[in-house]
């Protein structure tokens, strides 16, 4: 039920920018996110974010163009009968395919992060230590002053210590940028 009204939340945005062209006002490159998913053992995760793009742009083509922002993060595993709180910064590469349209940009993006956690085991799984690194890949639409993502993302200590039970998580995103 939470997936479907997340869900139902973030086509009402995106109807609501394609609708109001006012809505759309110069960037400032800062924006906010939230996030919801889950892992492969019913974990519920919760993520709420703080966004700051790249000021610049690389290999510009007629197809798209190189760019990224770094994300601050909080975020909130909660198993069954335990939950892990934590936070995040991540450098994050982005591909916009566009095509002189900036109302409507699709993406894929990339990248490695660092995170630390207040607790190191959830729902059996044993994290072993409390700083991790956090991968993604990730697809999504910028619309306007809203981007909507879905991404894939791993969370392990890179076998620094054992074991490295690691987590991955299958998350959905909105952002809002002003």
């Amino acid at each position: 039920m939470k997936k479907i009204i997340f869900c139902v939340f973030c086509l009402a945005l995106i109807n609501l920018t394609m609708v109001c062209e006012s809505v759309m006002a110069e960037s400032s490159g800062y924006g906010v996110s939230l996030g919801y998913g889950q892992s492969k053992d019913d974990i519920d995760i919760y993520r709420i974010g703080v966004k700051k793009d790249f000021v610049s742009q690389w290999f510009t083509s007629a197809t798209g163009y190189v760019s990224g922002y770094f994300e601050l993060s909080y975020n909130r595993w909660k198993g069954s009968e335990d939950e892990i709180n934590g936070a995040a910064l991540s450098p994050v590469f982005v591909y916009y395919f566009d095509r002189g349209n900036q109302t409507v940009r699709p993406y894929i993006e990339g990248g490695i992060g660092l995170a630390y956690i207040d607790e190191t085991k959830i729902q059996g799984r044993n994290m072993s230590t409390n700083f991790q690194f956090e991968d993604r890949i990730g697809v999504g639409v910028a619309i306007k002053s809203f981007d909507l993502s879905f991404r894939y993302m791993h969370y392990s200590n890179a076998s620094i210590k054992a074991p490295n039970d690691g987590i991955d998580i299958w998350i959905g995103s909105l952002s809002w940028y002003f």
